[in-house]
């Protein structure tokens, strides 16, 4: 099984309290302890507002901070789960991300998909699309980035985008272009733009719907003429870890304690309940979890540490004690 780990931007209110001052030094430490091993990648969110509602708390925006991680970085590979189409143009996009994979050297990963946070796509001026028009912005938007990342040019006169003769130079540094992580499970359409063209898929963890995800992908692949067992499928996992059930309640406790001034108290609640229902427990409960979900073909688990910004024990905790029994 392969890892990664989320370094926290402020989306999920996982900077609150960090005087405004030290924020990007913290940041920029963790990457760098991701770096030093043993995950193999580090990600982002592509929000602009905070969750589990707007406010006034810094989200620091992703394809800025992945440009200043590639640059202060030198082994991990980075991610954005996922960057949403709608945000910006394909072609600058594929610009952008071709830029920073050379800045890196090779080190880019393209998580892509529809977008779904309606009040910051207002808000910014994007409006908001129905569902059936923001995957049809995903397929198109990501034959543009294809074209650009092998060939050097783009031409798509679509429903969506037009490009006419658009150039991509420099081309990534890495050979084929940049892997491209389709995130979601739209059964009908995403999970088939993911047989089309994706290298990863990203969807829910529980082990019945992934097993249903997977089966549906294997089905899109089958009608599209893709190697099923060529797409590596990941997922992205809420974690809290302690060495004892007692630790593990503590870190839920404090959870609650940490939105409750933050967030309405049925939010606070919620979260905490999103946590306890999480990849939670001690170590060895954990590696009993993620090893079942391997057995149904998970080989790539991103986690999210809510507390990373205050205590990196529990990374520490995971580094050490979980991926070791589970690593390639």
């Amino acid at each position: 099984m392969r890892f990664g780990v989320f370094i926290p931007q402020g989306w999920r209110l996982d900077l609150a309290g960090v005087p405004a001052g030290k924020q990007w030094d913290l940041m920029r430490d963790l990457a760098q302890a991701a770096d030093a091993g043993p995950f193999e990648s580090i990600w982002l969110y592509d929000h602009f507002h905070t969750v589990p509602l707007p406010t006034d708390e810094p989200t620091y925006e992703a394809w800025s901070l992945v440009a200043a991680f590639a640059a202060t970085t030198s082994r991990v590979r980075l991610g954005q789960m996922c960057t949403c189409m709608g945000y910006r143009n394909p072609a600058y996009l594929a610009k952008v991300a071709a830029t920073i994979d050379v800045v890196s050297g090779g080190r880019v990963e393209m998580g892509i998909g529809a977008g779904w946070y309606e009040h910051e796509w207002r808000a910014y001026g994007y409006g908001f699309p129905g569902a059936g028009d923001r995957l049809g912005m995903l397929d198109e938007g990501v034959q543009v980035m294809r074209q650009l990342w092998t060939t050097g040019k783009a031409t798509l006169d679509g429903k969506y985008y037009q490009v006419d003769g658009a150039i991509g130079r420099p081309l990534p540094a890495q050979e084929g272009g940049i892997p491209l992580w389709i995130a979601g499970g739209g059964e009908r359409r995403t999970l088939r733009i993911a047989a089309r063209y994706a290298s990863y898929t990203n969807f829910d963890s529980t082990p019945a719907e992934f097993t249903r995800k997977s089966e549906i992908l294997a089905a899109h692949c089958a009608d599209v003429g893709t190697d099923f067992g060529s797409i590596v499928r990941s997922s992205n996992f809420n974690v809290i870890i302690g060495e004892t059930e007692k630790d593990v309640a503590d870190k839920l406790a404090w959870v609650r304690a940490h939105y409750e001034p933050l967030v309405p108290a049925e939010d606070a609640a919620r979260y905490h309940d999103l946590f306890a229902n999480g990849l939670t427990g001690t170590p060895e409960q954990i590696v009993e979890k993620l090893a079942g979900l391997g057995d149904l073909g998970m080989s790539y688990a991103i986690g999210y540490f809510v507390d990373a910004a205050y205590d990196p024990s529990s990374i520490e905790m995971f580094a050490t004690k979980v991926i070791p029994e589970l690593a390639d």
